[in-house]
């Protein structure tokens, strides 16, 4: 029994400095990861300070522009909106004007042409009653 024992330690042993061996690579292992973190990391810290900073400051600046912009049109736009509902109401109301000036100059003339239209039906009835009828036999 004991060359059983003997292999069954060694085999233990073997195992057991390969589990050893194992732990060393997963903690180099980490650690490696852990310093290409860090490099990834300043490298990026270092990208954005010389290239997203200075971008952002420039996309700031043009979106505080273009909200200036925005402001200045849409003050522009109710400007021109209520010009332009002033000015219809003030057209609207020269038309009611003119129509109502053009009617009451109008009826006038109307009202001298229906009496001339009648005065001469009344005459031209009256001429034509008072002419001697004539029977043919």
């Amino acid at each position: 029994m004991e060359g059983n024992l003997g292999t069954t330690n060694i085999m233990l042993g073997i195992i057991a400095a390969v589990s050893v061996f194992e732990a060393l690579i997963v903690i180099g292992l980490g650690i490696a990861g852990f310093l290409v973190y860090r490099r990834v990391m300043a490298i990026v810290t270092d990208l954005e300070a010389r290239h997203v900073a200075p971008a952002m400051v420039r996309v700031n600046a043009i979106l505080d522009d273009v909200k200036g912009v925005t402001a200045k049109v849409k003050e522009e736009t109710e400007r021109v909106d209520a010009a332009i509902r002033t000015t219809m109401d003030r057209v609207d109301d020269t038309a009611e004007r003119v129509r109502w000036n053009v009617k009451a100059k109008t009826s006038r003339v109307v009202g001298f042409v229906r009496g001339l239209r009648v005065a001469l039906e009344g005459l031209l009835t009256t001429h034509h009653s008072q002419e001697p009828r004539t029977q043919h036999p």
